[in-house]
C-alpha cells in the first residue's frame, strides 16, 4: 500500500459549541493520509494516474471554509466521506485539531481511520 499525505493544512472556519465560537473564525489543522497505488503514475509520469493532493487540498479547504460545524467529530467524518467519495480513496487516516482551543495545550482534536486498509 502506498500513502499520499497532506500535513498541517490550516483552514479558517466557524467551529465550536460556545456562543463566542459561533462569532469568530478559528483555525483547524489537519493531516490526512490516503491509500493510493502510485505505480501507474510513477511508471507513466502522468498526473492523470495519481491521487492529486492539490485537488484534494483545494476541495477540503473549500468545504471546511463554508461549513459551520459545532463539533470536530462531525467535521472529521464529513471530510473523510468527501475524500473517499470524490477521490475514490479506499482508506484514510485523518487528524483534525483545533490549535489553541485548550489553555495549556498546543492543540486538541481527534484521529479517525475510515475504509478498508489495503495490504
Amino acid at each position: 500500500m502506498d500513502i499520499v499525505y497532506i500535513r498541517d493544512l490550516e483552514i479558517q472556519t466557524i467551529i465550536g459549541i460556545y456562543d463566542w465560537e459561533r462569532q469568530v473564525r478559528q483555525t483547524v489543522s489537519l493531516d490526512i493520509e490516503m491509500a493510493s497505488d502510485i505505480r501507474r503514475a510513477a511508471k507513466t509520469d502522468d498526473i492523470a494516474y495519481a491521487l492529486n493532493y492539490k485537488a484534494v487540498s483545494k476541495r477540503i479547504i473549500a468545504y471546511v471554509e463554508q461549513r459551520d460545524a459545532l463539533l470536530v467529530e462531525s467535521l472529521a467524518e464529513e471530510i473523510a466521506a468527501l475524500v473517499q467519495e470524490e477521490f475514490a480513496v479506499p482508506w484514510l487516516r485523518l487528524r483534525l485539531s483545533k490549535p489553541g482551543a485548550l489553555r495549556g495545550a498546543r492543540d486538541v482534536g481527534l484521529i479517525i481511520e475510515r475504509g478498508d486498509k489495503p495490504a
